[in-house]
């Protein structure tokens, strides 16, 4: 399914829009939100045209503002371990930081429970058990559905499942990663340990930040990571992506919906977030519905960003 991911909410969209764009959203059918607790309203989110972010919303408080009396309808997700201010106590996994946050969350997102909370990195510094068991004490307090994991890589969602079975706790049901066509790394590991373990992947940046979306995004000055202050798209990245562009036009397909098509089509994919900047976007993507792909096509796609396969010798 395709989800509706508000990280840069307050930026792109701006707040005045997001209302707009969450209304079209559930309308369109969309019924999977995803923020975090450190989006929206921090400085690495600037952008030339938007307010400073001491004077922005969080995106907790845009999102949870445009559902309003709909929030009922919606599965809906947020995140915690990123920094959200100086000291030891503002970021990680730990019980404290969980406890506190959770509560931070729920007054945001104007909710008494969060569907899906997530682990939104491994946290070297906590002990793996004490996580585990806060967040399987916020299910028993009704604060939290279910919990799950961002960005673990295999061992660290092996070890976390491990935990959960030691501590006598709820297991994580899934893990959120970076996946499209142009970012295939999880393929060596991190799938093959879901399927093994009867876990799902939710894919964020499907699209590849705006590289598989067409040339008019390709083009935008802040997209990829340039929307967070790094480098923009490689020359090996565009190249990956006009060779893309060139088997979808021969089918007839826009580039995004082959995108989102082609990784409804992986194994252990349950849902796609997606960001668009606008209620057009956001139909695009949409738009992809029930689309799936001929066989051939999909042979085609194969090629395309394939992981080199690791030599251990």
């Amino acid at each position: 399914c395709i989800g509706l991911g508000a990280a840069a909410f307050g930026v792109a969209p701006l707040a005045e829009d997001a209302d707009r764009l969450v209304g079209r959203a559930l309308d369109l059918g969309i019924n999977l939100f995803d923020t975090a607790n450190s989006y929206g309203n921090q400085p690495r989110f600037d952008r030339p045209y938007a307010p400073p972010a001491s004077a922005r919303l969080s995106a907790e408080e845009i999102l949870g503002r445009a559902l309003g009396a709909r929030r009922r309808e919606v599965i809906l997700c947020s995140k915690v371990c990123e920094p959200v201010g100086e000291g030891p106590n503002q970021s990680g996994l730990s019980r404290l930081h969980i406890m506190d946050q959770v509560e931070q969350s729920l007054r945001r997102l104007r909710t008494d429970h969060i569907d899906v909370y997530y682990a939104h990195h491994a946290d070297p510094l906590t002990p793996i058990e004490e996580s585990v068991c806060a967040f399987d004490d916020l299910i028993r307090q009704g604060k939290i559905r279910y919990y799950a994991l961002s960005t673990f890589n295999a061992w660290e969602m092996t070890e976390a499942l491990w935990a959960s079975e030691r501590c006598g706790a709820h297991a994580p049901v899934c893990n959120q990663l970076s996946y499209s066509l142009a970012n295939r790394a999880i393929e060596e590991d991190v799938i093959p340990a879901c399927l093994r373990f009867g876990m799902t992947v939710t894919a964020f940046s499907p699209l590849g930040g705006g590289l598989l979306a067409g040339e008019p995004t390709l083009a935008r000055p802040l997209s990829g990571a340039a929307r967070w202050g790094y480098e923009g798209f490689s020359d090996n990245q565009r190249a990956l992506a006009r060779k893309f562009y060139d088997v979808v036009k021969g089918w007839g397909l826009s580039p995004a919906a082959a995108a989102l098509a082609w990784l409804a089509s992986r194994p252990a994919v349950s849902a796609a977030l997606v960001g668009p900047e606008s209620v057009e976007e956001l139909e695009a993507a949409a738009s992809t519905g029930d689309l799936q792909l001929a066989p051939a096509l999909l042979e085609q796609l194969e090629e395309i960003g394939r992981p080199e396969p690791r030599s251990w010798y």
